[in-house]
């Protein structure tokens, strides 16, 4: 107990001793580095401690002195005295006050640049859309200078002028600058940041830069920071005045203007994104766009034909049934492609059970009305996984692209089975038939077609569709000899339910 109390004594005694060595040893001096956040913590500490003394101190004196009430008064002393230091540790002014004096009295320069630009880094990672992007930009580039406030003008997409697009506790403004404005013209030239304090008393310095009525009314309007992004100028940013008093020497410049440019950089890199999706989403409306056109062909090509036969079967009951069935089907399939247009190409409802061979006879049918003679042959009776209009209209495609591709007098057919885990749908022809080249390189690409009225859209819908129910489509061909395509559909997993039955092989 004795050693441990003279512990202070012994640290006295020491305390010369490793001060010798360090005025020894230049090497070790060097190694000695203090960050300028143990600095700071370093030096509140000693503010408060040194405060709480001094209060204690008076606390002691109050109490000795004060007679009866002393000890009631030392304790509304505490008390007034905690709640100072409370407040203090709070301001933000007087923390940025103690940094500002500490960065200048025990530093060479006045910022920690690893420090400085990790929080610069992670504020402008924690983004939330393109306004949160903008607001921590400004939010970023404000705490470098003890701003307490800024906002950020962007250019506008036509790049005609630049607008408020985000503020931080500033108020929100509707006034706009010209991109071909003096101000933006020499933020873009010089690079600089436009210090407003100098700006008055020095406008000499700005190369008679004449600036515009609404940055002197902006509140406390202090700094105008330009963001770069290559040669373009993409924003700038309005700093308030900072919470304490800071020399822009030629260190906050060059750290502005850094931050500034990566800033930029940002900015630039999610317009680029947000341009991208943009187009990315006309792109799905285009080619959502071609489908339907597709599919108009197909009605406009049923609704001729149905014409030209009238003037010979305006007459016949039968005829006219027919063309009324026809009318309708056009009519009611015209409807749901302009609802799929409307609400997007993915049907809202999902895939379910669907019956094949009901399918390819309303196929077989609506051939046998337009003259032409399919085949079909059913080996085994599966239900499919799919939507039934679109599983309708893909083999109703390559059906007619048989058709097309045979003459009068050849052979088209379509048959039907169970393949493992799959339903098989061969639609084959002994029409003109295609290349292995065209097969390989261009029949599933868009707008690739050997008809002389194709769009080369039918295909390739044909097979993307497939694909994202999980099936497969291939294509055996050769010139002059003719064409089967293999259509393999995922069977639907009826559970307890309907059961795919099975039928004696038919043909028809």
């Amino acid at each position: 107990m004795d050693a441990f109390s003279i512990r202070g004594f012994a640290h006295a005694l020491g305390l010369p001793l490793v001060a010798l060595s360090a005025i020894r040893s230049h090497d070790w001096k060097r190694r000695l580095v203090m960050s300028q956040r143990a600095a700071l913590q370093s030096a509140t500490l000693v503010i408060v401690g040194a405060y709480l003394l001094f209060m204690a101190s008076a606390g002691y004196y109050v109490r000795f002195f004060g007679g009866e009430w002393g000890r009631a008064l030392q304790l509304a002393l505490l008390f007034a005295a905690l709640l100072v230091l409370a407040g203090l540790a709070l301001s933000g002014s007087m923390r940025a006050r103690l940094r500002v004096q500490v960065g200048k009295h025990f530093f060479s320069y006045r910022y920690d640049y690893r420090e400085e630009w990790l929080r610069f880094t992670q504020t402008l990672s924690s983004q939330g859309g393109f306004t949160g992007m903008g607001r921590h930009v400004v939010r970023g580039l404000a705490d470098m200078v003890e701003s307490p406030s800024g906002a950020l003008w962007l250019k506008d997409p036509s790049g005609r002028f630049f607008a408020q697009a985000a503020c931080w506790n500033m108020p929100a403004s509707v006034v706009t600058e010209d991109a071909d404005s003096p101000l933006c013209k020499f933020l873009l030239e010089s690079g600089w940041v436009i210090n407003l304090e100098e700006y008055r008393s020095l406008p000499r310095r700005y190369d008679g830069l004449k600036l515009p009525a609404w940055v002197v009314e902006v509140p406390n309007a202090w700094l105008v920071v330009p963001l770069t992004t290559g040669s373009e100028l993409i924003a700038f940013v309005v700093l308030a005045t900072a919470r304490t008093r800071i020399d822009v020497n030629w260190e906050v410049n060059d750290l502005l203007k850094t931050a500034a440019r990566q800033a930029g950089a940002f900015l630039g890199q999610m317009q680029a994104s947000e341009a991208l999706l943009e187009v990315r989403k006309f792109d799905s409306f285009n080619r959502m766009s071609a489908f339907v056109v597709h599919d108009l062909k197909n009605i406009i090509a049923q609704l001729s034909l149905m014409l030209k036969n009238a003037e010979r079967h305006r007459d016949n009951p039968e005829f006219q049934k027919d063309m009324l069935m026809t009318v309708e089907h056009s009519v009611e399939r015209m409807r749901q492609l302009m609802m799929q247009l409307r609400e997007g190409a993915t049907p809202l409802d999902g895939p379910r059970g669907i019956d094949l061979v009901d399918v390819l006879r309303r196929i077989q049918s609506a051939k046998a009305g337009q003259g032409r003679e399919v085949a079909l042959t059913v080996d085994e009776r599966v239900v499919a996984r799919g939507h039934e209009d679109r599983i309708e209209r893909v083999i109703g495609h390559l059906v007619q692209n048989a058709l097309d591709a045979t003459e009068h007098g050849g052979r088209v057919w379509i048959r039907v089975a169970r393949q493992g885990t799959h339903a098989l749908v061969e639609v084959g022809d002994t029409g003109h038939g295609m290349s292995p080249e065209f097969v390989r390189e261009r029949l599933f690409k868009p707008f690739q077609t050997t008809k002389p009225t194709g769009m080369g859209i039918g295909a390739y819908e044909s097979f993307q569709y497939v694909h994202e129910l999980g099936g497969k489509l291939s294509v055996d061909s050769a010139v002059d000899v003719g064409t089967q395509v293999a259509l393999l559909l995922p069977l639907f997993d009826t559970g307890h339910g309907m059961k795919p039955t099975e039928t004696p092989k038919e043909s028809a």
